[in-house]
C-alpha cells in the first residue's frame, strides 16, 4: 500500500515517507543550534505516525472523516523521552499541560497518551516504512528541573513545527516564492565597517567619545558567550555601537543572526531604519503589529514585492539575519503555547539579543524574562546585551556562574562627559500657577501622568505654537503633530507641548526646557532626554524641572504610586538622580519593595509544578487588557479603510492599516459612548465614532463628564 503524507490541490502527492524524511532532515538540523541533533531527528521521523493509521489515508485517498493523526507518535516515542510526546501530541494544536494520572479527554498530555488508538486508528503499519527503533534512554538528557525541561520541551517543538511547515510548504506550493536569500552575517559585518570607515577620522569631542564607545563595544566583543550590559548615557550612539558588538561577536563565535528587542514600535522603526542603511533593506526584518509587508505601493515594482515577500514569510520563523522585535513578541512567544508563536524560537539559539532600552522590562514579569534570559545564556549558545541609558540592577536575577559584564571600562566617565540638563525640584499650588509658568517660555515641554492633566494644560496654553499628545489621539495624528513640533523646533519658532509619557522614549525632540511631573526615576531620566537632546546649549542652562502640583485633581494611577515614593527618596540622597550610583539605589529599592509582584502571576512558580505549558501561556501576558479599539476615520485614507471595514473586509495588511486610526478606551468608558449613541459596533474587535464633534483635532479623543447635559461629553 502507498501510504500519503499530502495531496496537493491539483492532485500531486506526497508520500508519508517523503514527508517524514524531509521533516526529519529539517528538525534535525533546526536542533543542531542546542546541541540536539539526533533528537531533531527522531523527533521528526516519527511525528507523524498517526497517518499510517487506516482512517487517516481515508481522509486523504477518499476525503474520509478528520482522525486524530498527532497521538501516535507521542504515545511511541514518550515513553523514552517526555518532551518528544510534548512536540508531537500538541504539533497541530499547540502544547498543553501535563496533566495528572488517570486524565481522560481533558486536553492535558497524560489523556492523550490514555487514548486508545485501535482499529481505523491503528499505526502498525509504519514498521513496513520506517527503521526499526533502537533508542536508549540514556541518550537523552536527565531533567530534574522542570523549567529547563519546558524550555527544551518549547525549543524541541519549535524545531518541530517550523521543519513540518517547511517540508509540507515546499510541496504543497513548489513555484512560490522562495524563502530566505538575505545576505549572510560576514557580508553585514564588511558592509557595517565600510559604514564606519567612511566617517573618517572624528574631529568633535562628541564624536571622538562615541568612537570610544565603538571601539570598546569592538574589543568586548572578542570575550566569551554570555550577558553582556551596555550602559550608555542617550547621545552616546549605543544604537549603531551596539549593532558593532553584535557582528564583531557573530564573528568570533559564529552566530546565526543578531535579534533586536525593543518595547516600543516607535523606537523600533527608528533602529530598523538605521540598520538598513547600514547593511541594507532586505537584511533587516521588523516583527510588530505595524509593519506591513502586503503594502499595496509595492504592487507594480517586482523586486520590492518580493522583498517584502520573504520579509513576511520571515516573520513566521525568524529566518533572516537581523530580527527588529517588540519585547511582548519575543517573551510571549519564549512562553507560548501555540503553533505560530513558537515556530521561531530554534532560530533565538546561537543568535545574539539586544534588549534595547533594558529598564523597560515589565516588572510584574521581571523574573520570568530574566529567567528565560538566563536559560538561553546558559544552554542555547545565545549572547544577550541589556543596553540601556538607565541600566536596571538586574545582577542578582541571573545566576553567579553567568554573571553580567559590563562592556564600556568607565560607565561614570560617560554619564559625566554627555551631561546635558540640570535636574530641578519644583511645586505648583495649583494648575493655573503651572500653566502660568510654561506660558512664560517660547519653547518648553510639559510630561504630565495623566490624559486629564494634559487636556487641562493645553487649554490653558496661550500663544502660537501650542501642541499636545496622548493616547487620546490615534498614532495617524500623532505622527502628524509630531512633524509639526520637529519642524518648529528646528526653525526655533515658538512651542510649548504638553503630553503624557508617550513622549519619553524613542521621540526624537529637542526642547531647552522640561517640566517633568514626578514619576518614577527611569522616567525622569528618560523625560530628560528630551532637553537640550542636541547638546547645542550648556548643561546648566538646560533646566529639567521635577513638579508636582499640590490640589491636582487627578489621582495618581495605582501603577506609578510606589515609582514615584522610591523617586523621592532618592531624590533626598542623591543631588545629581542622573548618577550610575542614584540610578541603581532606585532599581535596587523599587524591586525590594514589589518583591514577589516581580513574578505577579507565579509563572516561575507554575513553571516548577507540572509542565503547565496551557496555563502560563494564558497567563504571561505582557499587555493586560488594554480596553476597546475605537477607530477615528479624521482623514481622507481613514475614510477609504472605513469603507473596507463596513463592506467587511478583514485581513491582516488592513486591520495594519487601521491601527494608525485607532483609540483604545477603557470598558467602562466605552459602554458611555455605546449608551450616548455615538459609536456603531462592526465587530467584537473594532467600534467606530460616528461623532467627529467629541474628537477634537488638537486633543484626540474628550471624554469628561458635564452635569448640564444628558450626553456624559
Amino acid at each position: 500500500m502507498k501510504y500519503l503524507g499530502h495531496k496537493s490541490e491539483d492532485e500531486r502527492e506526497q508520500t508519508l515517507l517523503e514527508h517524514l524524511q524531509g521533516t526529519s532532515a529539517l528538525c534535525a538540523e533546526f536542533a543542531k543550534a542546542f546541541n540536539m541533533t539526533e533528537t531533531g531527528k527522531l523527533l521528526g521521523l516519527y511525528h507523524d505516525l498517526g497517518k499510517y493509521s487506516a482512517g487517516f489515508q481515508k481522509r486523504i485517498q477518499e476525503n474520509g472523516p478528520k482522525v486524530d493523526h498527532s497521538t501516535a507518535g507521542a504515545k511511541f516515542l514518550g515513553p523514552y523521552f517526555v518532551p518528544l510526546a510534548f512536540c508531537i501530541a500538541g504539533h497541530h494544536s499547540g502544547l498543553m499541560n501535563k496533566g495528572v494520572k488517570g486524565d481522560i479527554d481533558n486536553g492535558t498530555l497524560i489523556a492523550r497518551l490514555n487514548k486508545s488508538l485501535t482499529g481505523q486508528l491503528a499505526y502498525d503499519a509504519f514498521k513496513e516504512e520506517l527503521p526499526e527503533l533502537n533508542i536508549d534512554k540514556k541518550n537523552f538528557p536527565v531533567l530534574r528541573d522542570t523549567y529547563k525541561a519546558m524550555t527544551l520541551t518549547r525549543m524541541l517543538f519549535s524545531s518541530l513545527v517550523d521543519a513540518d511547515f517547511l517540508d509540507t510548504e515546499r510541496f504543497m506550493r513548489p513555484d512560490a516564492l522562495g524563502r530566505g536569500e538575505f545576505d549572510n552575517l560576514e557580508k553585514l559585518y564588511e558592509r557595517y565597517n565600510a559604514y564606519i570607515a567612511a566617517w573618517g577620522e572624528p574631529t568633535s569631542p562628541i564624536n571622538k567619545k562615541r568612537t570610544q564607545i565603538r571601539e570598546e563595544c569592538i574589543a568586548s566583543a572578542h570575550g566569551e558567550e554570555g550577558i553582556y550590559s551596555l550602559t550608555v548615557p542617550t547621545g552616546g550612539g549605543k544604537t549603531i555601537a551596539s549593532l558593532g558588538f553584535a557582528l564583531e561577536h557573530s564573528m568570533v563565535h559564529k552566530k546565526q543572526r543578531i535579534i533586536y528587542v525593543i518595547p516600543y514600535t516607535s523606537i523600533i522603526e527608528q533602529t530598523a531604519d538605521v540598520f538598513r542603511e547600514i547593511v541594507g533593506s532586505k537584511n533587516v526584518i521588523e516583527h510588530h503589529m505595524n509593519v506591513d509587508y502586503d503594502d499595496s505601493e509595492a504592487e507594480n515594482n517586482q523586486a520590492l514585492r518580493q522583498e517584502n515577500e520573504r520579509k513576511k514569510l520571515a516573520t513566521e520563523n525568524w529566518d533572516a539575519p537581523i530580527i527588529v522585535t517588540t519585547n511582548v513578541q519575543f517573551f510571549e512567544s519564549l512562553y507560548a503555547k501555540k503553533t505560530s508563536r513558537c515556530r521561531k524560537l530554534h532560530n533565538i539559539a546561537n543568535s545574539i539579543v539586544i534588549f534595547d532600552e533594558a529598564q523597560m522590562l515589565p516588572s510584574d514579569f521581571l523574573k520570568p524574562c530574566t529567567r528565560i534570559i538566563q536559560e538561553l545564556a546558559a544552554n542555547y549558545h545565545t549572547t544577550a546585551v541589556l543596553c540601556t541609558a538607565t541600566q536596571p540592577s538586574l545582577n542578582q536575577y541571573f545566576s553567579e556562574d553567568l554573571p553580567i559584564k559590563e562592556i564600556c571600562a568607565d560607565v561614570d566617565d560617560l554619564y559625566e562627559f554627555f551631561r546635558r540638563v540640570t535636574f530641578k525640584n519644583k511645586d505648583f499650588t495649583d494648575f493655573e500657577a503651572l500653566i502660568s509658568e510654561l506660558n512664560s517660555h517660547e519653547q518648553v515641554l510639559c510630561i504630565v501622568n495623566s490624559k486629564k492633566a494634559a487636556q487641562k494644560i493645553y487649554d490653558g496654553f496661550s500663544g502660537d505654537g501650542c501642541y499636545h499628545l496622548s493616547t487620546f489621539m490615534c498614532p495617524q495624528h500623532r505622527r502628524r503633530v509630531l512633524a509639526e513640533i520637529r519642524k518648529r523646533l528646528k526653525n526655533n519658532q515658538p512651542c510649548k507641548l504638553v503630553a503624557t509619557s508617550l513622549i519619553e522614549a524613542g521621540v526624537d525632540v529637542d526642547f531647552p526646557t522640561v517640566y517633568r511631573e514626578l514619576a518614577g526615576l527611569d522616567s525622569i531620566i528618560q523625560a530628560a532626554g528630551r532637553c537640550n537632546r542636541e547638546n547645542k546649549r550648556k548643561a546648566e542652562a538646560s533646566v529639567v524641572y521635577i513638579f508636582n502640583v499640590q490640589d491636582d485633581e487627578s489621582k495618581v494611577p495605582s501603577f506609578m504610586r510606589l515609582p514615584r515614593e522610591v523617586a523621592q527618596m532618592v531624590m533626598r540622597e542623591f543631588e545629581d538622580i542622573s548618577t550610575t550610583e542614584a540610578i541603581k539605589k532606585y532599581f535596587d529599592l523599587l524591586h525590594e519593595y514589589i518583591g514577589e509582584g516581580l513574578d505577579l502571576h507565579d509563572i516561575l512558580g507554575k513553571s516548577d509544578k507540572r509542565m503547565l505549558f496551557g496555563d502560563i501561556a494564558d497567563e504571561f501576558k505582557l499587555i493586560g487588557d488594554t480596553g476597546r479599539s475605537l477607530f477615528i476615520p479624521c482623514d481622507d485614507l481613514s475614510e477609504e479603510l472605513l469603507a473596507k471595514l463596513q463592506a467587511g473586509v478583514r485581513n491582516r495588511s488592513l486591520m495594519r492599516k487601521v491601527g494608525q486610526y485607532v483609540v483604545n478606551v477603557y470598558e467602562n468608558q466605552f459602554l458611555k459612548l455605546q449608551g450616548a449613541g455615538v459609536i456603531d459596533v462592526l465587530d467584537e474587535n473594532i467600534s467606530i465614532l460616528t461623532d467627529m464633534s467629541i474628537y477634537d483635532d488638537n486633543k484626540g479623543l474628550i471624554v469628561a463628564v458635564d452635569e448640564g447635559i444628558g450626553v456624559f461629553f
